[in-house]
């Protein structure tokens, strides 16, 4: 039968696209790890979070997933080759110990990680995006990220408070390998100061490094964040960071004034030292104000913990020189009571004569008679006058 007029001529035969369709559909889905739940399905997003019976990242993830995260688990040691190895039937992973080739984010918040051994995250060749944020990390392999070359965004906020100086060195030499990295989290860390390293990504494009202990940024910083070859320069954020306003801050100022673009919360930057600049806009002072006399005053500010624990020892030595004193007199007790006793007995006959005098002087019988006056003269009898 001819095709009506006006209706377009079927293309071609539907049924065998239809067919494709179907059996692509019939193929049953990867199960969803125990303990875990599946968006979409597998392959899309894995959420898995267990409390605290989760000690090691689960092994029965789907081989094609794409998105795993773990939360509020207990995982405390992340141990070499912790996403590799073996699979859930106990058979090595295809390719050399990649079992998860094809996941490209990975979420470990909030899981009390405390170690992160070298090579950790072995058998994550596409891994792109990493979160640690919100574990109290102590010690960090310096080969922790090794082999995670497609990475572009990490992220390490609230993460390294407690580590010190040498959680700092370790980040330091574990960022070195990661040329591709374009994202890195550092805020609210008590950071004094950046890991060069950090600072020297060829490819990085931000770096947040609010709510630290930064109390500014030295010309090597700033000449770290600098880029050659066309290479855009990095993003900075730097506000909530304790800056000190002295004649060492002046760099960062200029470098703030001919690159605010750069920063984008430098309107937020404010100084906390010295006293008469405190919480003043960064951005609004003169550099006429930035004076190396400034840092006299705080070094007295800086100084006031010592001198106030000076104060402490002086109140300790005083309070026992007293307590010395008041056992002096304790043992001596009677020879005071005796001295006491004869202060008293001789401030009594001293003033019993006191007493004794005045009584002697207001007795009237005591009175001399007045003296005749020296122009006359007594009269006798047998005078005749």
């Amino acid at each position: 039968m001819a095709p009506r007029s006006g209706q377009p001529e079927p293309r071609g035969p539907l049924l065998p696209g239809l067919l494709l369709v179907a059996a692509a559909l019939s193929q049953p889905a990867a199960p969803c790890p125990f303990q875990c739940y599946c968006f979409g399905s597998p392959q899309l997003l894995l959420r898995c979070a267990s409390g605290a019976e989760l000690r090691q990242p689960p092994r029965d993830v789907p081989p094609d997933a794409r998105n795993l995260t773990i939360v509020g688990a207990n995982l405390t040691v992340l141990r070499a080759a912790a996403f590799a190895g073996e699979d859930a039937d106990g058979e090595e992973g295809a390719a050399g110990g990649v079992r998860l080739p094809f996941l490209t984010a990975l979420r470990l918040t909030h899981n009390n990680i405390e170690v992160v051994e070298d090579g950790a995250f072995d058998g994550l060749p596409s891994l792109a995006a990493l979160d640690l944020s919100h574990n109290p990390l102590r010690a960090l392999g310096a080969g922790a990220f090794r082999g995670l070359r497609a990475l572009s965004s990490l992220q390490l906020n609230h993460a390294l408070v407690r580590g010190g100086p040498a959680l700092l060195a370790a980040l330091n030499a574990a960022l070195a390998p990661l040329d591709e990295l374009r994202l890195l989290g550092l805020a609210g860390n008590a950071l004094s100061r950046l890991p060069p390293a950090a600072l020297l990504r060829p490819r990085l494009e931000q770096l947040d490094a609010r709510l630290n202990a930064l109390a500014g940024l030295g010309p090597d910083d700033l000449r770290a964040l600098e880029r050659d070859g066309g290479l855009p320069a990095p993003r900075l954020l730097l506000a909530d960071n304790p800056l000190r306003c002295g004649c060492a801050a002046r760099p960062l100022l200029a470098w703030l004034r001919n690159a605010t673009e750069r920063v984008p919360d430098a309107r937020r930057l404010r100084c906390a030292s010295p006293r008469q600049l405190q919480d003043r806009p960064f951005l609004d002072l003169d550099e006429a104000r930035l004076r190396c006399a400034d840092r006299d005053a705080e070094d007295i500010e800086l100084a006031g913990p010592e001198l106030e624990a000076s104060y402490v020892f002086f109140g300790l030595v005083l309070a026992l020189i007293g307590l010395i004193f008041l056992m002096v007199l304790y043992l001596n007790r009677r020879g005071i009571q005796r001295w006491m006793r004869n202060l008293r007995e001789a401030c009594r006959d001293q003033m019993e004569g006191y007493h004794y005098r005045y009584e002697q002087d207001a007795d009237p019988r005591r009175v001399p008679a007045p003296a005749a006056p020296a122009g006359s003269r007594a009269t006798s009898p047998s005078s005749g006058l």
